[in-house]
């Protein structure tokens, strides 16, 4: 922990790493207060239960990116720029909290419906896709892209971002990849997705 954090946000650094590590069920208020350098009796001074220090940093990371998700896909752009947009957005969080995808993914397992509750509670509901699927709808009838369902189309989007990040113990296993490799890797991702999906849905 840097030595010019004050308590509290050496409180909230150190929670965010152990629930992104462990998720709700699993971290303990030991955890956070042995991760943060302090003993547990100021942690609870500042928060009172581990359940209010992970609405706190549930909060901090989905701010991040949530809003700015709806503002892409609602957004006058076209399809194309929103797609740059939002593969530019995803990355960029994402590369600044690399293990928030793996996090949502073990939240989503242990208890949906309490982490989609707490999720759209804080973001104001999910992302509206209604104007980007039926700017898919119409790009696939002028003919400039392929005939592809815009429920794959999400999906592909999705896999391609999220499963470096979820996977990569794993990937970096098979590609025989140390860490510094894989992150070098991750941060050329952005132009390489892209170009990725352009190609398989452009005619």
């Amino acid at each position: 922990m840097e030595a010019t954090l004050t308590t509290e946000e050496r409180i909230r650094l150190a929670a965010q790493n152990v629930f992104q590590k462990k998720g709700l069920a699993g971290a303990r208020m030991q955890d956070i207060a042995d991760e943060a350098g302090i003993n547990k009796a100021m942690l609870h001074y500042y928060f009172r239960s581990k359940e209010k220090l992970f609405d706190l940093v549930f909060l901090d990371s989905f701010q991040k990116i949530f809003p700015r998700v709806n503002t892409i896909l609602t957004s006058e752009d076209n399809l194309f720029q929103k797609i740059e947009s939002f593969v530019e957005e995803y990355l960029t969080t994402v590369n600044q909290n690399p293990q928030l995808p793996l996090f949502v993914v073990n939240e989503l397992a242990k208890n949906p419906d309490l982490f989609l509750h707490k999720l759209f509670s804080i973001t104001n509901g999910a992302p509206k896709a209604d104007i980007i699927i039926k700017q898919m709808e119409e790009e696939i009838n002028k003919g400039t892209i392929r005939p592809i369902t815009p429920a794959n189309l999400f999906l592909n989007i999705i896999s391609l971002c999220a499963f470096p990040y979820i996977g990569k113990p794993l990937v970096q296993i098979i590609l025989n990849m140390e860490d510094e490799q894989y992150l070098n890797l991750l941060e050329r991702r952005k132009q390489e997705v892209l170009s990725f999906i352009f190609y398989a849905i452009k005619t």
